[in-house]
């Protein structure tokens, strides 16, 4: 059975996503695609601090790397229109200070890593993974070599927007300019999350051809 995401909880208030141009429902979650993020409040801490994942084994215990995780069946929620422009999430970013051990509990988990890119962040060498949950992508970042005893985490969203353009031009100087992406024929921007009161370190991206 495929491994897919029913939801991520994000420790940040319901009023500052809808500030943000999210479509919110009363609840507190906002549909975007096929996964719920629910907006669980500031008082679980902050970012992503767990998600639900349908398709586990059974086996699984209640972690993921460290990454709080429950098991779903519930069924893809219909996706929200949001007034930014966002359409559906394009990857996750897990943070790994392991890749070995993250890479090890992602197959006890069910999902095996697609391809793999090294690469550069803040002049340190890199190692992504990339991971398919169904319509998502999850993203494993870490140093090659690296065994770091914390936990992994959650650490960004880069959504997929219809119009780049109109997307940045929506969140005006609190995303910066619009530039070609690393995927090609794509383009991306970062939000300045933090003047948005969003915990979650946030990219849009255009739609792949």
């Amino acid at each position: 059975m495929t491994v897919t995401i029913d939801a991520l909880e994000v420790a940040d208030p319901p009023i500052a996503w809808g500030d943000a141009g999210f479509t919110v429902d009363p609840d507190g979650t906002c549909r975007v695609g096929s996964v719920r993020i629910e907006l669980v409040g500031r008082d679980r801490g902050s970012g992503i601090v767990g998600w639900s994942l349908r398709g586990l084994p059974a086996t699984l215990s209640e972690d993921v790397d460290g990454v709080p995780t429950a098991t779903s069946d519930r069924d893809a929620p219909a996706p929200a229109a949001h007034a930014n422009g966002v359409l559906a999430i394009d990857h996750v970013v897990l943070l790994s200070p392991d890749l070995g051990r993250t890479v090890g509990a992602l197959a006890a988990a069910g999902v095996d890593a697609r391809r793999e890119r090294d690469g550069e962040l803040g002049g340190q060498q890199i190692r992504q993974i990339f991971y398919r949950f169904g319509a998502t992508i999850v993203e494993v970042v870490g140093s090659p070599g690296a065994a770091g005893p914390g936990p992994s985490t959650l650490w960004g969203i880069t959504y997929v927007v219809e119009d780049i353009d109109r997307s940045a031009a929506y969140f005006g100087d609190r995303a910066a300019p619009v530039k070609p992406a690393v995927q090609p024929e794509r383009l991306i921007t970062t939000l300045r999350h933090r003047e948005l009161g969003i915990s979650v370190r946030t990219a849009l991206i255009s739609a792949r051809r």
